[in-house]
């Protein structure tokens, strides 16, 4: 019996869990000018760090200056459940 290559293989695994992976996992297709680019996988590449921590990192910074300025989303972030009413109204209308 003749053994298949690798990449053979590799392309029918793909094949078979691609719709699994798209359920699990989301892809952003995005640019970003390449001087700005390079300049980000140099910073990644000298200290350790993946796209994944980048993109994480920068959405917690976001949602941190967010919630500076809603007061709503700071204390859901702090852990509090000591909203007002009005304060439960104004969620309930913007979910």
């Amino acid at each position: 019996m003749e053994k298949k290559p690798r990449s053979v293989k590799d392309k029918r695994y793909e094949e078979k869990h691609k719709a699994e992976r798209k359920a699990k996992n989301a892809t952003w297709g995005t640019s970003v000018p390449r001087e700005k680019a390079e300049q980000i996988n140099a910073f990644l590449e000298k200290y350790g760090y993946t796209k994944v921590q980048l993109i994480e990192a920068g959405y917690k910074a976001l949602l941190d200056d967010a919630a500076e300025h809603d007061l709503s989303l700071g204390k859901i972030m702090d852990g509090y459940d000591d909203f007002f009413p009005s304060e439960l109204e104004a969620m309930k209308k913007t979910e």
